[in-house]
């Protein structure tokens, strides 16, 4: 079974390169490192970083250099983070990794990115009040594809073994701007409604399979002005199926059929460049729906689906992974990703029970989240559990 832990590139910076590799051979025992090559706005606490203790990261930054001449012609275009300096992380890390035999993947935020989605609200998605919401970018956009696709070739100079996709997808209202405010509760089909992107290439995607989107749209419309101007229609069951006359389910399969496609254009450009596309669903089997995650066709369409196996047993992170199987996705075509802090674990002893359950189920990767969010003795932990 193949290891790594999920790193950002500042804990490489802060730390230095002897430090932070040697802690992820000696303490972690690990065979690879996954390190955030684009990232989203975030605030941490770094448990020991010896410069900071928190730290801001920027929005939608990356932390590799750009080659200028992939980027010309494009309105999308990566920004270096202003944390690397002139220094270019992903070159030192490939160079470290490389002459200690480990493995470097690129844990990439595809679609989440407030810097982006602020600097061109017309590559985000639309609600069907056609309200963009800015930290996102469109799966259906074109500029959007030509985006993802062009970050991905960006990684093949690195010796990228492969690409950690995560928000290659929809998402839905809530998922993460400063102060985002509720202070009326708008209900779970009204949350689920608004979450959903009707901008002129998502029309248009599902317009092509027959569907009247604008139809949708209006009824969509309409159900939301409902149910945030009445409670107890805000509490009602959403009848997704019913909808606009089933329209809605219809264009919400258009939706999925525009992510698989997304993913499999991603994939083959790693594929082109000889790295692998994992595509990262933290949601799980039956959550993903509105965020266009259809499993069954992911799994074909990318060469690995992972995870997170977030749990306090080892039998809940086997209950996880079996839940994939059951939608089409087998555990050899997984990777999954196990915390080994406190809030998961209580000792080697329970991570060394998950990875085993990992094992048998025949889980080919194994990771761990985070480098610089837990404590150097979860680092022990895990190599503990590894050995």
């Amino acid at each position: 079974m193949e290891s790594s832990v999920l790193a950002f590139a500042t804990d490489l910076l802060d730390e230095g390169p002897d430090a932070f590799f040697g802690n992820l051979t000696d303490r972690a025992g690990v065979g690879g490192v996954t390190l955030a090559s684009v990232y989203h706005e975030a605030r941490d606490v770094f448990p020991h970083n010896p410069r900071r203790v928190v730290r801001y990261l920027e929005p939608g930054a990356a932390y590799f250099r750009p080659d200028p001449a992939r980027w010309a012609g494009h309105r999308l275009t990566p920004a270096p983070s202003t944390a690397i300096g002139d220094r270019d992380p992903f070159a030192e890390a490939a160079e470290q990794a490389a002459r200690r035999g480990l493995k470097l993947h690129a844990w990439t935020v595809f679609c989440h990115n407030d810097r982006l989605g602020f600097q061109y609200p017309d590559c985000a998605p639309a609600n069907a009040f056609g309200d963009r919401y800015r930290t996102e970018l469109c799966p259906a956009n074109p500029e959007v594809r030509a985006y993802a696709t062009t970050l991905v070739g960006e990684f093949a100079r690195y010796g990228v073994d492969a690409i950690r996709a995560e928000s290659l997808h929809f998402h839905g209202l809530r998922h993460g701007y400063h102060h985002e405010r509720y202070f009326e509760d708008l209900g779970a089909g009204a949350e689920a409604l608004l979450g959903i992107c009707f901008c002129d290439h998502c029309r248009a995607a599902a317009t092509a399979e027959g569907v009247d989107a604008e139809q949708v749209r209006r009824v969509v419309a309409e159900e939301v002005r409902e149910r945030l101007a009445d409670e107890r229609r805000a509490a009602e069951p959403l009848a997704l199926d019913t909808l606009a006359g089933g329209a809605l389910a219809a264009y919400l399969d258009a939706a999925a059929r525009t992510v698989t496609s997304l993913a499999a254009e991603v994939t083959e450009a790693a594929g082109q460049h000889g790295m692998r596309l994992t595509f990262m669903d933290g949601a799980g089997p039956g959550k993903g729906w509105l965020s266009g995650i259809d499993l069954p066709t992911l799994a074909k369409a990318a060469h690995q689906i992972e995870t997170l196996g977030y749990a306090t047993t080892p039998e809940a992170v086997r209950e996880k992974v079996a839940a994939f199987a059951l939608h089409g996705v087998r555990p050899e075509e997984m990777a999954v990703i196990l915390r080994p802090m406190a809030s998961d674990c209580d000792g080697p002893a329970n991570l060394a029970a998950k990875i085993e359950v990992l094992r048998k189920l025949g889980v080919p990767e194994v990771e761990f989240y985070h480098y610089g969010l837990m404590r150097l003795s979860s680092l022990d932990r895990i190599g503990a559990a590894l050995r």
